[in-house]
């Protein structure tokens, strides 16, 4: 009996081998990533207010990515007839180096790690670490044009500055609205104690923020969300884990009830992946210890993916409407 092609060499297991996310090959010279996509770690949650132990997050998404890469060609999706992932090449250039206790340090390294992804042309997909780790991502970003970010997040993050502290997981969409090729932000999810105080809405909404609740995206649905967020700009993503609710993701340290579900995210992550070129991507917030289960860093690794499925697909279909067009 002849074998198909996915009967030869190695079965290659979740549980075999190396664990790199989605057990794509390591590229440890930053200056020859050849690649769609580079993952890359940001270890980092000295920013924390609370819990700690978001600096293991990087490590279980990895892990909890393997089992979402056993070798089926793609992802298809029998809902839209689409294979998605189908010859994404992904890089995993291991983590950005954390000096601990030295956030200058440690967010520099964030920094020049996102940089170098950049000159390469892969896509930058980084998993934090605290949410702090935006601040140096986007500043990655300051000479690659205008963009737009949407926020993920059960908290505002738009605090400036308290005891001195401005570079701390509740600060980096403040830091973000003061970079001058930030053109705004689309922050969902917002909700409950804790977020953020009336004066913080109120500069973030000034700062051109759409600002809406869990209950806010439900009640506009996805096409109603997408009429408020700006069109043929480039989007840079973040997502805060404890955007979903903890029922779905408790490993965090800072959970919030009433949080979304993880359709009501990844029907709006599609519809702007289609919608226009988003040019990177983050992930934070997953602290392991807090969910012995691993769901919260198998949920991780499932958006992850699913987004760079959803953003790659975005490209072709746009290219192909362009062609038709012409």
């Amino acid at each position: 009996m002849s074998k198909n092609a996915y009967e030869t060499g190695r079965l290659n297991l979740p549980f075999v081998g190396f664990c790199t996310f989605a057990k794509s090959p390591i590229c440890e010279d930053w200056d020859a990533i050849k690649a769609d996509v580079a993952f890359m770690g940001a270890p980092y949650d000295c920013g924390t207010q609370w819990r700690s132990g978001a600096r293991m997050g990087p490590r279980s998404i990895r892990e909890a990515s393997t089992l979402f890469s056993f070798g089926h060609g793609g992802a298809y999706s029998y809902e839209e007839d689409t294979l998605y992932l189908n010859d994404v090449n992904i890089v995993d250039i291991g983590d950005a180096d954390m000096v601990h206790t030295d956030t200058e340090t440690s967010h520099a390294n964030i920094e020049f790690g996102v940089r170098k992804i950049l000159e390469s042309g892969a896509l930058p997909v980084i998993a934090g670490g605290d949410h702090s780790v935006n601040a140096p991502c986007i500043r990655a970003f300051s000479e690659q044009g205008p963009i737009h970010i949407i926020q993920i997040d059960a908290h505002l993050d738009f605090v400036d500055e308290r005891h001195g502290v401005r570079f701390g997981h509740g600060n980096p969409m403040r830091r973000a609205s003061e970079q001058t090729n930030v053109t705004g932000m689309t922050q969902l999810g917002i909700r409950n104690v804790s977020s953020s105080n009336r004066e913080d809405h109120k500069m973030a909404e000034d700062a051109g923020s759409t600002i809406l609740s869990v209950r806010d995206v439900r009640r506009l649905g996805v096409d109603g969300v997408m009429k408020l967020i700006p069109k043929d700009v480039n989007y840079y993503i973040t997502i805060d884990i404890d955007g979903f609710d903890p029922s779905i993701a408790p490993g965090t340290g800072t959970p919030s009830h009433g949080g979304f579900l993880y359709y009501d995210v990844m029907e709006v992550l599609q519809q702007i992946a289609f919608q226009g070129e988003v040019v990177g991507i983050d992930l934070c917030e997953v602290a392991p210890d807090y969910d012995q289960s691993d769901t919260t860093s198998i949920l991780a690794a499932q958006v992850l993916l699913n987004l760079i499925g959803y953003v790659f697909h975005g490209r072709v279909m746009r290219k192909q409407a362009k062609s038709e067009a012409s």
